[in-house]
This record gives structure tokens, C-alpha cells and sequence, in this order.
């Protein structure tokens, strides 16, 4: 499935794109960009033809997220990636660290691989954003425009997706698709620009759409988000997702919330074992569990 759009399903059959349905007998349940399908109908591809899913293969991963912390509703975004592409600016927008944070809890917890794609490396130093991510773990790639405006870092970023299946997620304009019409020419992504009051990037791409790359794998575009709801995630999950803090909560008292004054994740950050930064983003996500109950 490379593309969804108002009941109607793109699939890939072959070199073909066919358009199909979903049968009735699948009911109310959701078919998202990823899932292997099987068709029956009309398979030629032509136009004016239809086909129909009757069925939806087992997913290998299924990356979900929710409008919010509140939220009971989970979103399944796309199915059977095996790594999400985090794409932030280090400027025009400016880097949003609780963000990439989300992202990177939302990918452990669909067990993919993490990717932290840094893009305008041409208007800010990303020494600071590769030094703190670095320390976790999380491989990163710095993009920048050239003044002939090609891409700087294309080449490795390429690499860092071939053979594999990757998600790009990140808030609008930050440059997704900008890096998606450089991996694949053909692609035509919307690129927008970012409100010079608010800072924000405007909407462009409106669904997601999985294109191949030409040397093997898919990239999977994704519309901007300007939060990433985590409602999904069981809270207990939520601090074996920060592996620089985890190590630090062993020595917490029996049901500690980590919110107590006895945390014993405070001493840890004051020992440096991990930023403050980290240990405040943690609890924001923890705090927004206290204010749902």
C-alpha cells in the first residue's frame, strides 16, 4: 500500500499502481500506508479500474500515535517500517528537543531503528543537538544547502536508507520534503515555507505516500505534526525509553511515579549521568499521565 486518500487505496502490484476498495467483509478496520494487501478485480492498472483488498497481511511493526496525551484514540500512522527518519531544523524552524524526544519514545516503542536527520546545517552550528543526541545512541545525519543548492550530506543519508523500509516524521517545515524530492526526483512533494511571525512551517504534504528509492528501500513521507501524542505508550515504558535516565531509576523506592522529591533520578542527573534537559522533558510526559487520572 504506497498511498491512501479518501476510501480510495494506491498499491503497488508489480511495476503497476492500481486503485482498489476495501471489500465490506474487512469492516471498520483501518488500512494504512506499509501494509501488504491482497487484491482481487481488476488488476491491469488502467484507468477507470478497480480492485478490491480482501485482505491485510500481518504487520512486522506498526508505528502509532495519538492527537494527544489524553487521548484514548490511537492513530495507526504507517505499518511495517523498520526505522523512523526524525527530521529537524537547526533552524527556520528552530529545534524542538520535547519532539524529537516523543519521536524517539514512539519509535522504541514500535521497535524500530532511530535516525536523527538534522537539516540546515548551512544556518546553525549542530554540534550541540549531535552532542546531546549522540550520548544516546542515536545515529544522526546533518544535511545543508550549497550555494548552488544541492544537498550536502544526501550521499550518507541515502546510505543510511537503503534496503530498508523508513518513516520520516518531524513538524512542518523543517525540510521533509525537500530531502524526499532529492531522494527521488520524481517524487513531487509540496515543500512549504515556515510563518515568519509564529516560526512554525506551514502544512504542505496532507497523507502520507511510500515511494521506492532507487537503489532499494521505501521512504515513507509523512505530514508535518506539531505534537506527537503518546497516549498509546504504557506509562512504566515510558522511562525504559530514555536509556540515558533508565539506569538512574534502578535505585528508586518501590511505586516511585518519578515525579517525589525521593526520585532517585535527581542524584543521577546531579552526577551528570544525563542533561537536565532530559530529566524536565521526562516528567512532562509523566505529568500529563497525572493530569489524565
Amino acid at each position: 500500500m504506497v498511498a491512501v486518500d479518501r476510501g480510495r487505496y494506491t498499491c503497488l502490484v508489480g511495476d503497476r499502481q492500481v486503485t482498489a476498495m476495501k471489500a465490506r467483509e474487512l469492516g471498520r478496520g483501518s488500512i494504512v500506508v506499509g501494509d501488504r494487501v491482497r487484491l482481487v478485480g481488476d488488476l491491469s492498472g488502467r484507468p477507470d479500474t478497480l480492485a478490491r483488498v480482501v485482505r491485510v497481511d500481518r504487520r512486522s511493526s506498526v508505528l502509532r500515535r495519538t492527537a494527544d496525551d489524553t487521548d484514548p484514540v490511537e492513530r495507526i500512522i504507517v505499518a511495517n517500517a523498520d526505522q523512523m527518519v526524525v527530521v529537524t531544523s537547526l533552524a527556520e524552524p528552530a529545534p524542538q528537543p520535547r519532539l524529537i524526544d516523543r519521536c524517539l519514545v514512539a519509535a522504541d516503542d514500535a521497535e524500530l531503528a532511530a535516525l536523527l536527520c538534522i537539516t540546515k546545517g548551512d544556518l546553525r552550528d549542530p554540534s550541540e543537538l549531535l552532542d546531546a543526541y549522540g550520548g544516546l545512541g542515536v545515529d544522526a545525519v546533518v544535511t545543508s544547502r550549497r550555494p548552488d543548492r544541492t544537498i550536502a550530506g544526501l550521499d550518507e543519508l541515502h546510505a543510511a536508507l537503503a534496503e530498508r523500509t523508513s518513516v520520516f516524521v518531524g513538524s512542518s517545515g523543517v525540510g521533509k520534503s525537500t530531502l524526499v524530492n532529492a531522494l527521488v526526483p520524481d517524487a513531487g512533494r509540496a515543500v512549504g515555507t515556515v510563518n515568519p511571525v509564529t516560526g512554525r512551517g506551514r502544512h504542505t504534504s496532507t497523507s502520507a505516500v511510500a515511494l521506492p528509492l532507487r537503489d532499494g528501500g521505501w521512504i515513507i513521507d509523512t505530514p508535518g505534526v506539531r505534537s506527537f501524542g503518546l497516549a498509546h505508550v504504557p506509562a512504566e515504558d515510558l522511562v525504559a525509553a530514555f536509556p540515558d535516565l533508565a539506569p538512574g531509576a534502578a535505585d528508586c523506592p518501590p511505586g516511585c511515579t518519578h515525579l517525589e522529591d525521593a526520585c532517585a533520578l535527581d542524584a543521577w542527573v546531579a552526577a551528570g549521568h544525563a542533561a537536565a534537559e532530559r530529566l524536565d522533558s521526562l516528567r512532562r510526559l509523566l505529568r500529563t499521565r497525572d493530569a489524565e487520572t
